[in-house]
């Protein structure tokens, strides 16, 4: 595939955990990624809509190729529907894919409207070991994670490199093998470390650190912070694992655009846009 000195990733939204997402004190509108001429949001949760219009430059949704749900959990698949109704015009042009988990259009509590679906050009199901192949990348599922409902990690392979994002998942060691090779690595961090009466299926701040430690990425990104993450900094938290780990580590803000086209080259050629 051949290399397009405009690809990016911008994250809409760096939220994550009800409290942060209900109070907006971060935003929750997912990830736009731009790569080989194709337009994809990832995660489009609460005001994913309003943040591709409100941003600059804004982000046309009528140029989307298609929409991911790596869950069905509210703060990752809020907007889905709208979101196709503004990729499809309303539905007057049937275009478009979405890839989601089965349990995302399963009864009696889909959150992808039936209405919404002849809309689309493609429906396609996430499953474990899945590789989907488009115009302008190829997407794998390597792992089923573990968290409440279905959910899937992301490993795209690009002209630029491998781009992975580890949803939201307890940790496990076998996270390390099924993400190792990627250029880089984002990571939904929700919490800074867990609490001692709870069960939590997200990864804390230390189990983050484990993976970045281990994958080896040329650059990750922590997103998707909880209250308590926000509450110890996450810029902090990364210079001070950037530092220990000697792997560029950046924290993620609303907004925060990534070029991509050194991808694979050094982490430290990525130009922060």
């Amino acid at each position: 595939m051949e290399k397009h000195k405009g690809d990016y990733l911008k994250f809409l939204g760096t939220a994550g955990a009800r409290f942060v997402v209900t109070r907006q004190l971060r935003a929750s509108g997912g990830l736009w990624l731009s790569v080989g001429g194709e337009e994809i949001i990832i995660d489009p949760g609460p005001g994913t809509l309003v943040r591709c219009l409100s941003s600059r430059p804004k982000l046309n949704p009528l140029h989307l190729s298609g929409i991911i749900l790596t869950h069905r959990h509210i703060d990752h698949s809020n907007d889905v529907n709208i979101m196709i109704e503004a990729m499809t015009n309303g539905g007057r042009n049937k275009k478009g894919f979405l890839y989601a988990p089965r349990d995302a259009f399963e009864p009696p509590d889909p959150v992808v409207q039936f209405y919404a679906r002849v809309f689309l050009k493609e429906i396609g199901y996430l499953e474990e070991g899945k590789i989907i192949r488009c115009a302008g990348f190829k997407l794998e599922t390597p792992v089923r994670h573990r968290h409440p409902v279905e959910t899937y990690g992301l490993r795209f392979h690009l002209p630029c490199g491998n781009i992975s994002l580890i949803a939201d998942t307890a940790f496990f060691p076998e996270l390390i093998e099924h993400y190792s090779g990627s250029d880089l690595l984002i990571l939904n961090v929700v919490i800074f470390k867990d609490h001692v009466s709870d069960r939590i299926y997200h990864l804390n701040f230390n189990q983050a650190a484990e993976l970045i430690k281990n994958i080896k990425p040329k650059v990750a990104i922590l997103t998707h912070f909880g209250m308590s993450m926000l509450q110890q900094k996450p810029h902090l938290l990364a210079r001070s694992l950037e530092e220990k780990l000697g792997i560029r580590v950046i924290a993620a803000t609303d907004g925060f655009k990534l070029p991509l086209q050194n991808l694979s080259t050094s982490g430290s050629d990525i130009l922060v846009g």
